[in-house]
């Protein structure tokens, strides 16, 4: 077991596995298998210090079942709880989903390096999100929200199969009515209804048809591998640059701590140089996106 003893500290060491508690304050449903999880520490003074970045990570622990890591959904800006939403998709999410309000969970973390927040200040921000993807790009909308005078103009370009799988319906409202932001919402074909006011299509296809101008701009992506794939073809024709174009790699990670080896690749670990990248940092690995 790895245990760590602190610079010039007599203390023991830490282990850097040991999950801290977690208490689920509130399970909201947001389609059939997928569920956002409200949690809050155990103990107060970590409840009151713990500090992340949009885009970072963390590990979810079921004891007795297994830990995976999720992005933080919820943004930095909202203090006192952190926020999961999690596809039920193996083992440990469906344990996951299993859980009730009260239930207690380890969560390790804040890993990862997260979104350049600072860097992106002043500039026109564009966020193309598909399905589940929009959950880590959910925590940087926020922290931009709340922090509206640093930014420039938003766009929210963000697309599921059907109307039913949309996350996050009520808050969509929201930044719909927010100045200066623009969303636009698109579902694949055959997954519309009658009433349905928004855009039929998948989303390389309506971004190109929303147009955003590349001059001071930042593109941040999140999605299905495929559309991603897609995205950045569309972006390509669109003249943005691949140091333009931010995305997040968080498939294959297991440990967080760059131990286990799993999420490499090339020379590149998801865990500890990411899971956000240029699209620069990553080009010449495309083909394992």
């Amino acid at each position: 077991m790895t245990e760590v003893l602190k610079p010039g500290s007599s203390e023991p060491p830490e282990n850097i596995y040991l999950p801290h508690l977690a208490a689920i304050k509130e399970i909201r449903e947001e389609t059939q298998d997928i569920k956002t999880f409200k949690l809050v520490f155990q103990d107060e003074e970590l409840r009151k210090s713990f500090t992340y970045k949009p885009g970072q990570f963390i590990e979810f622990s079921i004891f007795g079942v297994g830990e995976s890591p999720f992005c933080l959904a919820s943004s930095p800006t909202r203090e006192g709880y952190i926020e999961c939403s999690i596809k039920k998709m193996g083992k440990v999410t469906q344990a996951i989903h299993d859980l009730e309000e009260g239930d207690i969970v380890g969560i390790r973390g804040p890993y990862g390096n997260g979104f350049p927040v600072e860097e992106m200040k002043g500039k026109n921000l564009i966020f193309v999100g598909g399905g589940i993807g929009l959950a880590p790009l959910r925590s940087l909308i926020w922290n931009v929200i709340d922090r509206r005078d640093d930014f420039k103009d938003v766009i929210i370009v963000y697309g599921s199969r059907s109307i039913a799988d949309l996350v996050y319906k009520d808050e969509l409202k929201q930044w719909q009515n927010t100045p200066g932001v623009k969303l636009t919402l698109t579902v694949d074909p055959g997954g519309e209804a009658e009433d349905w006011k928004g855009e039929i299509g998948f989303v390389p296809t309506i971004l190109e048809k929303v147009n955003p101008s590349p001059g001071n701009s930042l593109v941040i992506t999140c999605g299905p591998p495929i559309m991603i794939k897609f995205v950045l073809v569309t972006l390509n024709k669109m003249n943005f640059s691949s140091q333009q174009i931010i995305t997040t790699l968080e498939r294959k990670m297991t440990c967080g701590l760059g131990k286990c080896g799993r999420c490499n690749i090339g020379s590149v670990y998801v865990c500890k140089d990411g899971p956000v990248f240029t699209y620069a940092q990553i080009e010449q690995f495309q083909e394992e996106i």
